[in-house]
């Protein structure tokens, strides 16, 4: 059963509407006060202010460990509750548990970002267009908070008990193939990048063809999804997608081109040539219009173990609070009209 301190705990997330428990409010504070000092942090480590700095490296592991307790307290509920209450106060517990795996991952993304002005909130949004309590408090915090949609999803019919981790593509690393599962040494930033992408050079699956380019050249916006057996989901993005795209199509393909010359697919597994050709297709051209209106790029996938659409929405939300938070005014996504399984996941995201 649930101890008398995750019982607490859950009477705290959801004390009275307009009056916080002693978890929540420490919750707000603490997300409040790293969102408006992230200034003080920043790649490269040493800031000017090194001791601002420490402390708000701090406040955010501090920040971690709460939600991380909250998200246990998720997955305990689950297993514990029995199913009448389970399913009065699952959908409440739900939303914050996926609140807060995006919050805690775009934390751990400003502490290893240079943000170099105030994040971008937009104006004030109606008074309808969020939700009361904890959850409502939390949304209005994040660069996104004011597009109501990426928040509401209905939740899943069969509860799930899996624990999910949330969190960018890390300097501390330790495995540089973490987007798709491989070992590896630790480094920095671009010794991951370089390091998956060292993976993917050597057998390139369809997630290695389309993420390369992004950790190639856009790893700062990578963030990755892992549940108890690994890594299971991923969000890339392209803050500025006209430069990033010229940078693929200009540098980034021809170098792939030469490793994998045309004939290297020939008489291999159907597998094999399919990564070969990938290659060597000529990507569509994106039409101005719609690079003016929606000028950064998103990528977003998970593994069909991931059956929870709150885990994807967390991703998402997390990458897109990333880009809003450096300026960006919007994103497009690139699908083909055969790709049955992306579709079909942009859809269950809204």
């Amino acid at each position: 059963p649930l101890t008398l301190e995750e019982v607490q705990m859950l009477v705290e997330l959801f004390y009275l509407p307009y009056h916080h428990g002693a978890l929540a409010q420490e919750l707000l504070e603490h997300f409040r006060w790293l969102r408006a000092n992230s200034l003080s942090v920043g790649v490269p480590a040493t800031a000017p202010d090194a001791c601002g700095g420490s402390r708000w490296r701090g406040r955010a592991r501090s920040f971690q460990l709460l939600c991380a307790r909250t998200c246990r307290l998720h997955s305990r509920f689950v297993r514990t509750a029995s199913r009448a209450l389970l399913y009065d106060l699952h959908p409440y517990l739900w939303d914050i548990r996926n609140m807060l795996l995006a919050a805690s991952a775009f934390v751990l993304w400003l502490g290893c970002q240079s943000i170099t002005a105030p994040m971008l909130l937009g104006r004030d949004a109606e008074p309808w267009a969020r939700r009361g309590g904890l959850f409502g408090e939390l949304q209005a915090l994040l660069p996104v908070g004011n597009s109501c949609d990426l928040f509401y999803h209905p939740p899943p019919l069969f509860p799930s008990s899996q624990l999910y981790l949330l969190r960018p593509l890390l300097p501390l690393d330790k495995g540089a193939g973490c987007c798709l599962g491989h070992g590896g040494g630790g480094g920095g930033c671009s010794e991951a990048s370089q390091g998956l992408q060292t993976q993917l050079s050597r057998a390139p699956s369809l997630p290695g063809r389309l993420l390369g380019s992004f950790l190639s050249l856009s790893p700062e916006y990578t963030f990755v999804l892992e549940d108890e057996d690994g890594p299971c989901g991923y969000a890339a993005g392209a803050l500025h997608a006209e430069g990033f795209l010229q940078q693929r199509d200009s540098s980034w393909l021809p170098a792939l081109r030469h490793k994998y010359p045309p004939e290297l697919g020939t008489g291999g597994p159907a597998l094999g040539q399919e990564a070969v050709l990938f290659f060597h297709t000529e990507p569509l051209a994106v039409p101005q219009p719609v690079l003016r209106r929606f000028p950064s790029l998103v990528q977003l996938g998970t593994a069909p173990r991931v059956l929870d659409v709150g885990a994807s929405r967390s991703l998402a939300l997390c990458l897109l609070s990333a880009l809003r938070a450096n300026g960006s005014r919007g994103v497009f996504c690139q699908v083909s009209d055969a790709d049955r399984q992306q579709l079909s996941f942009y859809s269950k995201l809204g």
